[in-house]
């Protein structure tokens, strides 16, 4: 485990803001679970917490807290660069899913961002670091140009290859709400 990652597991764990390596851009991350770190991580994003946000796991294991059943057909997309809101399970808190009756998740297929999934031992948030309708930040240089001293890290790393913000899909409906 590299010292990068075990830092920035650390900082999650005890309650603060990372940002790090996705798919497509820096993301900003936290413990879903911890209010204050969601709330904070709120704040330096400009984001209301009626939106919801997306939670981002490793493995199918990570997600369990947040979800009863995973559907087959979503199964076979992940790991991979797809978001898909399923119910919710009851008592996931509201900063997580906003005002939505359903739960953002992706299990992901970038290396780094599943490795410190692994390592801090859960799910993430993982929501673009960029500020309210920014562009998202798409290279470390920028990262911590824009969050030096505003996030407690930034994890060293390159984003992917996708080239768009992952897809979302409502599992129940089947309804596109974000194209890739």
């Amino acid at each position: 485990m590299s010292g990068n990652l075990a830092r920035a597991a650390r900082i999650i764990k005890h309650g603060g803001v990372v940002a790090y390596a996705t798919e497509y851009c820096f993301g900003l991350g936290c413990d879903p679970m911890n209010r204050s770190a969601v709330l904070r991580l709120l704040r330096i994003k400009h984001r209301p917490v009626q939106k919801g946000l997306i939670v981002l796991a490793a493995n199918r294991e990570q997600l369990a807290p947040y979800v009863e059943a995973i559907p087959p057909d979503v199964a076979d997309t992940w790991p991979g660069p797809y978001t898909w809101l399923l119910p919710a399970r009851t008592g996931v808190p509201g900063w997580i899913t906003g005002e939505h009756p359903r739960i953002a998740l992706r299990i992901t297929a970038h290396a780094q961002a599943a490795a410190l999934c692994r390592t801090v031992g859960m799910a993430i948030v993982s929501t673009s670091a960029n500020r309210g309708g920014g562009r998202p930040t798409r290279s470390y240089r920028d990262a911590v140009r824009q969050f030096r001293g505003v996030v407690d890290y930034v994890l060293p790393g390159v984003v992917g290859d996708a080239p768009a913000p992952t897809p979302i899909r409502d599992a129940v409906t089947g309804v596109l709400l974000r194209p890739g």
